[in-house]
């Protein structure tokens, strides 16, 4: 009886030595993929090749790394909602210019495509801390551009761009007018336990367990504690058939986000997957995301008043 619990206990410690080992070596490596498999850093394409007026933007975070980003316009006196676009962990911006050229013929905005550090041509390695500093500083770009109406600004995240768009969010409730989460994560903790599933016990904000590797993840971009502070408007699009975050994550983080915020919203979708939901979800989709966008970015009436101006002068 004796060994066999001596030996059970020496294969739960293995078990986490062998954890804290791959946490500490490889968390950044499972977090921030900015290369495929297969492909090079940089952009395999640009706006251009879809035919999408941008202009190249060339930022600096508040610690000195140098980003660049794409800002795409629908037409150059757009005065639409402006879309700032955080994308997923993997790969770079050029790999959802599709999805984007859509997005600005669907919604008639303006799209601002953000390379984090140490992705796309930005400079450095990616980190928490830093992310949320690019973040940052392309918000603040976009709210001191004058060809833009920056009252309506709407930020958009799909996955990890979503925990980036949420703590920004939270953030800047003067600055943004409301926020678009697609297939978000609770936090990284959690899907520490989902990705290495041997040590669901030991890691996660949601963990029975003792949980005792929490602190050696360096990004745990846990949106959970922050989602509930938000402010503005939000909607939750979440892909049923999601086979990298578990639907369940979008649905904790709606629960917690509508007891604090009436304007919630969520939308699911019974067969989009983690990076499709937008074509699985068709023109239902869109839909949704343009009565949201009616309903809570509208545009000025001023604007409206001064259209209808230039449209008499013209006919005159």
């Amino acid at each position: 009886m004796v060994s066999y619990v001596s030996a059970l206990l020496y294969g739960v410690g293995g078990i986490v030595v062998a954890g804290m080992a791959l946490l500490v070596a490889f968390q950044e490596k499972l977090v921030y993929v900015p290369v495929l498999p297969g492909l090079t850093k940089s952009y395999a394409i640009t706006p251009a090749r879809l035919r999408l007026p941008y202009e190249d933007v060339w930022l600096l975070s508040s610690d000195g790394v140098r980003l660049h980003a794409w800002f795409i316009k629908l037409f150059p006196d757009c005065r639409g909602p402006t879309i700032l676009f955080f994308q997923e962990n993997a790969g770079n911006i050029a790999h959802r210019l599709e999805m984007v050229r859509i997005m600005i013929q669907r919604l008639n905005c303006n799209v601002f495509m953000l390379s984090y550090r140490g992705y796309g041509a930005s400079d450095g390695y990616p980190s928490q801390h830093g992310i949320i500093r690019d973040a940052q500083a392309a918000l603040d770009h976009l709210s001191q551009r004058t060809d833009i109406d920056t009252s309506r600004i709407v930020v958009f995240g799909r996955s990890l761009g979503g925990a980036v768009g949420a703590v920004l969010s939270k953030n800047n409730p003067d600055k943004i007018a409301a926020l678009l989460l697609e297939n978000t994560f609770t936090s990284i903790l959690d899907m520490a336990g989902v990705l290495l599933p041997f040590l669901k016990w030991f890691i996660g904000k949601s963990s029975k367990g003792p949980r005792i590797l929490n602190f050696l993840v360096r990004s745990p971009w846990s949106t959970i504690d922050v989602i509930g502070q938000i402010k503005q408007p939000i909607l939750f699009l979440s892909g049923l058939q999601d086979e990298m975050v578990p639907p369940v994550h979008m649905q904790l983080l709606y629960v917690k986000a509508a007891a604090h915020n009436r304007q919630c919203l969520f939308v699911d979708f019974p067969t989009g997957m983690h990076m499709d939901t937008w074509v699985a979800g068709g023109d239902h989709y869109w839909k949704t995301i343009q009565q949201f966008l009616e309903e809570h970015v509208p545009e000025k009436k001023e604007n409206e008043s001064s259209r209808n101006r230039n449209a008499i002068n013209s006919s005159m």
